[in-house]
Order: structure tokens, then C-alpha cells, then sequence
């Protein structure tokens, strides 16, 4: 039995990388207190309390001078919200770097040290700020931003191989391979930038893709998501190859953990493939109209795993792919637009049949989205017993804008132009009669 197991080492070594940063601090913060290094910090704060007095009183001028900038251009506009946002910083490095200047001009090089070191670090914080700003993702973003950081400020104060080899120092062993926090940190930085690299790129090839009118809007989907995979898989393995990661056992690794989740998540699998199928055969696409059970609308998006659709009343439903390949799914608008609705009515037997169609017809083709370029028709369906029954048939091309309130429009039409030719419509009606003889009928005559 191994005496030291690797948890003793890594928290031996983490103490004794603690110890030394300690030291460290402690002689630093001692060279700090000597007359003239304190004499720079208390110039540093002061021009950083000045800083914050001049951005106090400009910022809110400035905002109202930039309420009127109208006309200008975007990103001269977002250029202008960001200086303002970090005017304090703008004003603190114009400040410092002036007064480094003056110092150096009337004094020794040594009496600025420190402030040339604080004016350089303020400087590469706020260029890298500004920088960053052009990272969309917040996680992205913050991950470069304070990385970035981190880096400058140990290059300036001249700390980066002692920074490396405290990290480096750090290490946990799986039989060949040795994984140090160095070698994480720089997995952490490669990744973070080729993961913003692979984004770009896959925004723009998506970009590039659905502009693409050749290309149905299925496909258009599965072009994107495959660009998505490899651009982002791409990223994770070439960060892991540059810092020196063997990928060997990595992928004995991943062979045994994707057998492990392919029994653990089957559902989720079969998810993933079926939006795979769903792509591939085109049977749905977003913006089509589709009826699966009690649910109807139209489609938003296809997932990876969900689509999504908003029905008429405003909810969206997140539908497993699996279930739109195993259910029974209506498609009102498969190959086209068009979409037939029937509606049943009846009237009653003194009415002519003939003249009851030709109404109907022309009640229907004058109600809004009816198409009239598909005339409706009326046929008989059936001699009831208090009413002969039809069926209207009609076409509309515009699915999405939803199917009861086409037909409510058209019974409306058929209600007025029935009362304008005096045709009833039948409802059930009962009449009772009392018999001569019964208990009933006898006490009605007494």
C-alpha cells in the first residue's frame, strides 16, 4: 500500500506553495513600507480619489451630451457607452501617466518605480477591458477577461516564471501522464480562446448557410448544428493536444464512459438521433403546422433533442424528437400551404336543397382566407330526422394563422346569409300530449 497516496502529495504541495506565496507577500509588503514606496502609494490613491471626483462630475454631462447624438452610427454609439461606462479608469491612467511623466522629468527614476508599475498595470486592465468587449458570450467574456488579467499583471510585476512554477510544482499522476495546475490553466486559456475562435466562425458559416435559398430550412438546421459539432469538438481537442495532454488515454477513457452513458441514457440518445432522422428525411421543418395528440401549432425550432412549438393561445411545448417519430404527427403543411376544412349543418325539409348550396357556396367564398381560387363545394350528406345535412368544404393557404376561427367565420357567414334568405336551421323540439282516459288527462277536465 502506497504510503503517500496522491491526496497527501496535493495537499502537501498546496502548503507548501502557500507558504512560499506568504513569504513573498511579506517581503513585499515590507519594501512597500520604506519612506518613498509608501510616498507612491499615497500618491496612487490620491490620484485615484481625484479620478473619482472627475468622473463624478463628468459622467452625468456626458450622458446627457450623448442622448442627443442621434444619427450616429452603431459602433460609435456602444464606443461611446463604454468610455463612459469606465470613465473613472480613462481619467485614473491619464492621471497616473501624467504624473509619472512630471516625477520623471524632476526626480530619480526610482522615486516613480512604483508608479510606473501601477500606471502600466491600470492601462493593460483597461485596454484588456475594452478588448473583451467584443466576446458576446458572458462566460467566454469573463473567463478571457480575468485571465487576461491575471497574465499582464504577473508579466509587469515580472512574476510569471515563479507563477509557473508554483503551478507547475502542483501535480496530480495517472500513470504516464502528469496533470499540473499549469497545464489546466493553460487548458483553461486555450479552450476559452478556441472556443470564441470556433463561435465566430460557426456564427458566420451559419449566417452564410440560411441565407442560402437553395438549401431547405431543414437542412439549413442539420448543416449548422454539424458545423456547431465539429467546430466545437475541434476546439476541445486541439486546446488538450497544445498543452500537451496525450489524447491516447483519453480516448480509452471516452470509449468506456460513452458505453456507460449509452445504457444510463438511452432516452437522451434516441433523442439525439431522432432530431438526426427528423433533419435528414425533411418530414417537419420549422414554420410548418403540425397536430401531434391534443397539441396544435407551428414549429419554432428544431433541437438537438426538443422541438419547440407555439400553439395559438401563446404556450410553447418542448416535444421530445422520439415522440414525433414513433406518434402519429399531422403535418398541415407537408408539401404546400393548403389546407381543406369541412363543417357539417343542416336545414330543414321545406327548404330547397339546391338553393341551400348555392347560398352556402357563396357565403363561404366571401368569408376572409377562404381561397376562391379552390371554390368550395356543398354536397348532402344525409336525410336526418328533423334536418336535411351538408357538409361545406373549403381550402385556405394560411394554416398559421389557425383553423377555429376560419370556421367560426364561415358558420357566422352561413348564419347571416340563411336568415337573409329565410332558411331555417332545425333543432330538436318535444311535444307532449295528454291522452283522453288517463289520471292525468281526467283531473285536467275536472
Amino acid at each position: 500500500m502506497d504510503p503517500h497516496p496522491p491526496e497527501t502529495d496535493v495537499a502537501a504541495q498546496l502548503i507548501a506553495v502557500a507558504e512560499a506565496l506568504l513569504a513573498q507577500a511579506q517581503l513585499f509588503i515590507a519594501g512597500l513600507l520604506r519612506p518613498w514606496n509608501a510616498y507612491q502609494i499615497g500618491i496612487a490613491i490620491a490620484v485615484f480619489l481625484a479620478a473619482h471626483l472627475i468622473a463624478a462630475t463628468v459622467r452625468p454631462r456626458m450622458h446627457e451630451w450623448m442622448r442627443t447624438r442621434e444619427g450616429w452610427p452603431k459602433w460609435r454609439l456602444r464606443l461611446l457607452v463604454m468610455m463612459h461606462r469606465r470613465i473613472r479608469m480613462i481619467v485614473f491612467v491619464a492621471l497616473m501617466w501624467a504624473i509619472v511623466w512630471i516625477m520623471r522629468e524632476l526626480t530619480w527614476p526610482s522615486r516613480s518605480y512604483i508608479l510606473g508599475i501601477v500606471a502600466e498595470l491600470a492601462t493593460a486592465w483597461l485596454a484588456i477591458a475594452f478588448a473583451t468587449r467584443l466576446i458576446v458570450n458572458p462566460l467566454v467574456r469573463s473567463l478571457v477577461r480575468y485571465g487576461a488579467w491575471a497574465w499582464v499583471t504577473l508579466s509587469i510585476l515580472n512574476l510569471t516564471e515563479d507563477a509557473q512554477a508554483a503551478l507547475d510544482s502542483v501535480a496530480i499522476s495517472f500513470g504516464e501522464m502528469r496533470l499540473s495546475l499549469w497545464i489546466l490553466v493553460q487548458a483553461i486559456v486555450m479552450l476559452a480562446l478556441l472556443i470564441a475562435a470556433a463561435r465566430f466562425v460557426a456564427t458566420a458559416s451559419a449566417a452564410r448557410i440560411r441565407r442560402n435559398d437553395d438549401i431547405s430550412p431543414s437542412m439549413q438546421v442539420l448543416a449548422v448544428k454539424v458545423l456547431q459539432m465539429l467546430f466545437y469538438g475541434a476546439a476541445f481537442f486541439l486546446a488538450l493536444k497544445l498543452v500537451g495532454v496525450d489524447l491516447t488515454g483519453l480516448a480509452v477513457l471516452s470509449g468506456a464512459i460513452g458505453v456507460g452513458l449509452g445504457f444510463g441514457l438511452q432516452k437522451v440518445v434516441s433523442n439525439l438521433v431522432s432530431g438526426i432522422i427528423i433533419l435528414l428525411d425533411k418530414s417537419i421543418k420549422p414554420g410548418d403546422v403540425i397536430s401531434l395528440g391534443e397539441t396544435f401549432g407551428w414549429i419554432n425550432s428544431l433541437g438537438a433533442r426538443y422541438v419547440s412549438i407555439t400553439t395559438r393561445d401563446g404556450k410553447e411545448y418542448l416535444i421530445p424528437n422520439e415522440d414525433l417519430i414513433t406518434g402519429q404527427v399531422v403535418n398541415w403543411s407537408h408539401s404546400n400551404d393548403f389546407v381543406r376544412l369541412d363543417i357539417f349543418f343542416g336545414t330543414a325539409y321545406g327548404d330547397d336543397p339546391h338553393l341551400v348550396r348555392r347560398i352556402a357556396i357563396e357565403a363561404a367564398s366571401k368569408t376572409e382566407r377562404v381561397l376562391t381560387s379552390r371554390m368550395p363545394v356543398c354536397h348532402i350528406v344525409g336525410f336526418g330526422d328533423s334536418s336535411v345535412d351538408y357538409i361545406l368544404r373549403f381550402w385556405i393557404s394560411d394554416p398559421t394563422g389557425g383553423l377555429t376561427n376560419i370556421r367560426g367565420n364561415v358558420y357566422l357567414a352561413l348564419w347571416d346569409a340563411f336568415k337573409e334568405h329565410d332558411i331555417s336551421i332545425p333543432f330538436p323540439q318535444r311535444e307532449v300530449r295528454v291522452l283522453e282516459g288517463s289520471q292525468l288527462g281526467t283531473k285536467a277536465l275536472d
